[in-house]
């Protein structure tokens, strides 16, 4: 069991896809479909090339480091192209196409421990920020009721309106701190992609918790988390 105290750190900045929501086995099902469409069946394995280069990253630079892996480099375009339009852009817009087809017709779930665990931080005075690389990360958040849970959300529209560069720059993770109106080092970062616990490391941030729910513990710790966790009930939360 690890302790969390508000002696120590001021917020708890989490990602929203994988973390709170149940929402990545989705994302990378509709990657999957992606890729497997425009390359043929069984281009895009889940294992491995959902989390080496697109989980955590903003849409577009997914699209770009996964067909750049397989040495496929396409005009990159502009967010205003078609889903059908053969560019990095336009492929992004048809993955985005494709999630918000599933959000019609499913309900998004949040974890159970990641609810109780929210509830724990509001109660012991932590300030909370969902942080995610998706512009989705609005609808997502409405569509699980968490609303009322996170002090601030900084996502991939404000990336994309500010400036701001993608996981695993901790760009965004350090504007929201910023919100928060706390310190990088008594702030702590949870997330589950590689590119996620990347951005913590390099945002110096004073604690990143690698969230393993994707059977990656070894590769969390190696890309930067200080520890990695199964479920959030491994965590006491101290005022």
């Amino acid at each position: 069991m690890f302790s969390l105290s508000r002696a120590d750190y001021d917020a708890v900045l989490l990602d929203l896809d994988g973390v709170v929501t149940e929402t990545a086995k989705i994302h990378a099902k509709c990657w999957k479909r992606l890729f497997d469409e425009y390359l043929g069946d069984n281009s895009f394995d889940i294992e491995r090339d959902y989390l080496m280069y697109v989980d955590g990253r903003p849409r577009y630079e997914g699209v770009k480091s996964f067909l750049e892996s397989r040495e496929i480099f396409l005009s990159y375009g502009t967010p205003e192209d078609s889903p059908d339009t053969e560019t990095v852009c336009g492929l992004g817009n048809k993955k985005n196409q494709l999630f918000h087809e599933y959000l019609k017709n499913h309900e998004v779930e949040a974890y159970p421990d990641a609810i109780v665990f929210l509830r724990a931080l509001k109660l012991a005075k932590f300030k909370t920020a969902v942080v995610s690389s998706s512009k989705n990360c609005e609808q997502v958040v409405r569509a699980a009721k968490l609303e009322d849970r996170f002090d601030t959300r900084v996502d991939g529209k404000d990336s994309e309106c500010m400036g701001l560069h993608g996981k695993p720059d901790p760009d965004i993770f350090l504007e929201a701190a910023s919100r928060l109106n706390v310190q990088p080092h008594r702030s702590v970062v949870v997330e589950d992609a590689i590119a996620g616990v990347e951005a913590g490391k390099r945002g110096k941030f004073g604690f990143v918790i690698g969230m393993n729910r994707h059977d990656t513990s070894q590769i969390l710790l190696e890309h930067g988390a200080h520890i990695v966790i199964n479920s959030f009930n491994q965590i006491e939360v101290k005022s």
